[in-house]
């Protein structure tokens, strides 16, 4: 469920929150309510992008651990670990096989009461809003949920992956919040909790005494990532200055593209613009070349001075 509610994730954070990023319907016996999805959260993480000597972005690429050489999409495939260092190879179309049937329908499954939840089950929470020329049926589905707090227990299917959500009704409006699935929660046995033994009374009544006297009502709007808007006022104020303010240069297609040559030639770029290097320490050796019935070799799909002269051509001519 973690990889779904990253993938989730994801497709809600690209737009600019005036888009639904998924639509469909919610469907219980014979009734439908169209609905579009909207992310009801903002990630508020400090987040940096890793910089090279060159003033560009860097980008991870995937290497093989034992040669150190840089790997093509077509080098990999999925393992499934089954025990240390053992793995289960799976493929595409094994996959797509077992993947759940795409479909435009959140199912309402069944309704229980908002208590029966365990706070433990919920992850991200997002906007049902109602989609269609009507909204009578999300106005009464909403309304009578609310009445009843009563929560629906429902599943849909967003790119080949199931969720599990819990659709709340407040103030007239459907709210669903994605849950991890029962096998995702640990117990306290799982992580050692050592057994409890029974406080003393005395000791009880200190500690009520101590939390009556710190009751209040929270206010939630009071309560904001300092350290994020502590980082925010950094960067303004050096920003205002024009104090280390760098220009990313221009990433053309070909360095976009995930073929080994234009890596070594962004690499060459990182070294020129560290100046005078020491030489170069031997290369590894080379470890055997998968069958060929599987793989075709790394150093047979390569071919380094093609792929330099191209990308020569390509720098001449701009």
């Amino acid at each position: 469920m973690a990889d779904a509610e990253d993938e989730l994730e994801e497709a809600s954070s690209g737009g600019t929150g005036m888009r639904s990023f998924w639509s469909g319907t919610i469907t219980f016996g014979l009734v439908t309510v169209p609905v579009n999805l909207f992310p009801a959260t903002l990630p508020r993480t400090v987040a940096f992008k890793m910089i090279g000597p060159a003033d560009s972005p860097v980008r991870r690429r995937y290497v093989c651990s034992k040669d150190g050489e840089p790997l093509d999409a077509d080098d990999i495939v999925r393992g499934y670990e089954i025990e240390k260092g053992k793995f289960v190879i799976v493929t595409d179309d094994e996959l797509e096989a077992v993947a759940p049937r795409k479909s435009r329908e959140i199912d309402l499954r069944i309704f229980v009461a908002r208590e029966e939840i365990d706070p433990m089950y919920f992850v991200r929470a997002y906007f049902l809003t109602p989609a269609g020329g009507s909204n009578k049926a999300y106005r009464l589905l909403a309304e009578v949920m609310e009445k009843s707090s009563r929560v629906g227990i429902a599943t849909f299917v967003m790119r080949a992956k199931e969720y599990l959500i819990a659709i709340i009704a407040e103030d007239g409006i459907l709210r669903a919040e994605t849950l991890r699935f029962h096998d995702e929660l640990r117990t306290p046995e799982d992580v050692g909790l050592p057994k409890l033994t029974k406080p003393k009374p005395a000791d009880v009544t200190k500690f009520e005494k101590l939390i009556s006297s710190r009751t209040g009502k929270a206010d939630f709007h009071e309560m904001l990532d300092e350290y994020a808007k502590r980082v925010e006022k950094l960067v303004k104020e050096k920003q205002r200055k024009n104090e280390d303010v760098v220009r990313a240069a221009e990433v053309t297609r070909d360095d976009e593209d995930e073929g080994g040559g234009e890596v070594i030639d962004l690499l060459e770029v990182l070294r020129r613009s560290m100046g005078p290097q020491k030489p170069a320490r031997k290369a590894p050796k080379k470890t055997a070349a998968r069958p060929a019935s599987k793989k075709k070799s790394t150093a047979a799909k390569k071919k380094p001075p093609a792929k330099k002269a191209s990308t020569a051509k390509k720098k001449k001519a701009g």
